[in-house]
């Protein structure tokens, strides 16, 4: 197995790798075995300050370089990250635990967005607005905000890196990344082959810490931290923007999702099963745009009900790096307490257990954090798994009506991020999307995403856009000039 050499350490500083200050280390785990990959640094408040005084002096020297400069760097760690894409997979199998076959999707996807910001790194343009007054003029331009903190998550250990630090390098803004405590040797091997495409000493600095507060709250109340990207739960969202407030921080969140999944009843039931078990399982059902409640009209719910259950019945859970296994591990023990918690709270209030819900045990997966892919059927709204983001391979059903109750059931929920619709109706389609409370709606879609297509959500999915033109917009100021002649 390969992985990132650490001799010495993983904080990243000025173009140096370093130990934390106080030698500490933690480790970083294989949750489908549970054994130590590799012993990682402990960064803490007085690495967090470095960081900031390191990008603070190289933040001019990079927003100075041409559009065409930083662009030939992103290029470069785009060609580094295509080169070693299985290596990178491999890593993060093993540290994160999903199946390689969509490791290296992830990684592609990744290079994606290092290749589209650094072709939007020139296509920042600004504009001339007419004046009312004859001996007048008015520009705009686009400048960087400035110093990027941005905080990643574990489930897309990384492709949420480079979502982030592609349009911030585009930009001309430095970045310090805090990565999830649970991946961080993914991260460090993204750091290095940023370094090695040419990124300058201090542009990009890395913080591995096991415990984020200390790091967090130096980066959230430093005035030389003009922008905060986080991608996570609406809990700890919620609880970064209050912080980044006191700054008055420009803030950018992707956050939970509790994404409908609406089959009408012109649909055809086989194929919307077999989609929904592809997207509902993706990555062990842990993305944000796993469909959380499956919604699916009377007339055809019975057949679609029992397609879905065939096809999770033959899905194969264990190590992610057997080449037969499709369902990998949770990340924690907490990540299997809530799978059992919704599993039981929904079968005690009436719903039926089709498939799964239980614990793996065995030989394989005693080591491991392993949840059988599970299906429940009649699902109702007095159940935890219909309000809660499950985050996890539990696929609920519920039977609908009518088209108005459909959309009615699917917006019921403070959340608005992704959301899906199979019909055969065009009418239906464009109806239905324009009345879904959700920022993506892919219809008859279970892929809604790329880099060249803005991704993000509304309500307590969060705020702002990554990838597309909008993904570089978070990460620009726009400035008025006007020309008196």
């Amino acid at each position: 197995m390969w992985s990132p050499e650490l001799g010495n350490g993983t904080v990243f500083i000025n173009g140096t790798w370093r130990q934390a200050d106080s030698g500490a280390t933690f480790p970083s785990r294989n949750p489908a075995t549970s054994d130590e990959i590799g012993a990682v640094s402990d960064a803490g408040a007085g690495e967090t300050a470095a960081a900031i005084a390191a990008a603070s002096a190289a933040a001019g020297g990079w927003a100075a370089t041409t559009p065409y400069e930083r662009a030939a760097v992103l290029l470069e760690a785009h060609r580094l990250m295509t080169e070693r894409a299985e290596d990178l997979a491999v890593l993060m199998t093993t540290e994160q635990g999903k199946p390689l076959r969509a490791a290296r999707n992830e990684v592609r996807y990744a290079a994606d967005f290092l290749q589209w910001f650094g072709e939007e790194a020139k296509r920042v343009y600004g504009s001339t607005i007419p004046s009312a007054r004859a001996d007048q003029r008015f520009i705009t331009m686009h400048q960087p905000v400035g110093l990027v903190a941005a905080i990643t998550p574990w489930n897309y250990p990384i492709s949420m890196i480079t979502r982030k630090i592609g349009p911030a390098l585009a930009a001309g803004c430095p970045v310090i990344l805090k990565p999830a405590e649970q991946t961080p040797l993914c991260a460090v091997a993204v750091f290095q082959l940023l370094a090695e495409a040419g990124v300058p000493a201090g542009v990009i600095s890395l913080l591995t810490t096991r415990d984020p507060g200390p790091v967090g709250q130096v980066l959230l109340t430093s005035d030389a931290i003009r922008k905060l990207t986080f991608t996570g739960s609406t809990e700890v969202g919620k609880t970064l923007a209050a912080q980044a407030a006191g700054t008055v921080k420009r803030v950018s969140l992707e956050l939970g999702g509790h994404a409908p999944f609406l089959v009408f009843d012109d649909a055809d039931p086989v194929h919307a099963a077999k989609g929904a078990a592809l997207v509902k399982f993706l990555n062990t059902g842990q993305a944000c745009i796993s469909p959380n409640r499956i919604f699916v009209q009377r007339g055809i719910y019975p057949e679609f009900v029992r397609v879905l259950t065939e096809r999770v019945g033959a899905l194969r859970t264990g190590n992610g790096a057997d080449a037969a296994v499709s369902i990998g591990p949770l990340i924690d023990e907490q990540a299997v307490a809530k799978m059992e918690r919704h599993t039981q709270d929904a079968v005690t209030k009436g719903a039926r257990l089709l498939a799964g819900g239980h614990r793996l045990a065995g030989q394989e997966f005693d080591q491991g954090t392993f949840f059988a892919p599970t299906v429940l059927s009649e699902v109702t709204p007095e159940m935890l798994i219909y309000r809660e983001e499950t985050f996890g391979p539990i696929a609920a059903v519920t039977p609908f009506d009518d088209e108005k109750q459909a959309i009615q059931m699917a917006n019921d929920t403070a959340y608005g991020l992704a959301s899906y619709v199979y019909t055969r109706d065009l009418s239906r389609a464009i109806r239905v999307c324009e009345a879904l409370r959700f920022a993506i709606v892919g219809v008859n879609d279970i892929n809604p995403t790329s880099a060249a297509a803005p991704f993000g959500g509304t309500k307590e999915s969060g705020l702002g856009r990554e990838g597309g033109r909008e993904g570089i917009a978070e990460y620009l100021d726009t400035k008025l000039v006007g020309l008196s002649l």
